[in-house]
């Protein structure tokens, strides 16, 4: 094998992925079609980093389409404009999110404290209970 080449299970091992979610990358365009030696695939250094990319993108709650979108850019040069646009895009989504898990949280803490008899007699789960609460 040649420097710098890498078999599959081993950039599974270094990426923390399994495999097949590398097998599905390249299907699905995130990751070039590498190389083939007998059958068995051999990457670049490089797709080290691409997966990293894709990690990253994850953990910001970016979709895989949204990825694609990313490292396109990327490959043609205009990476900043596309990530600004997916954050800015992103963004109103977490905070609606951190909006909801406010309401949840202060629900869940009532209900921890909650002494009533039985569902019916409990306000948490009143229709006529404040509209806000009840969109959790």
């Amino acid at each position: 094998m040649a420097e710098g080449e890498i078999l599959i299970g081993e950039l599974a091992r270094r990426a923390a992925l399994r495999p097949s979610a590398i097998r599905y990358y390249e299907e699905i365009g995130l990751l070039p079609a590498p190389e083939r030696v007998a059958g068995r695939r051999r990457y670049g250094d490089h797709v080290l980093q691409r997966l990293s990319v894709i990690a990253a993108a994850q953990r910001a709650g970016l979709s895989l389409d949204e990825v694609r979108e990313l490292l396109d850019a990327d490959d043609q040069g205009a990476v900043s404009e596309r990530l600004q646009e997916l954050a800015r895009r992103k963004l109103p989504e977490v905070e609606a999110l951190i909006e909801r898990a406010g309401l949840v949280r202060s629900w869940l803490e009532a209900a921890a404290n909650c002494r009533c008899p039985s569902l019916d007699a409990c306000p948490l789960f009143d229709e006529a209970g404040d509209a806000a609460e009840r969109r959790i």
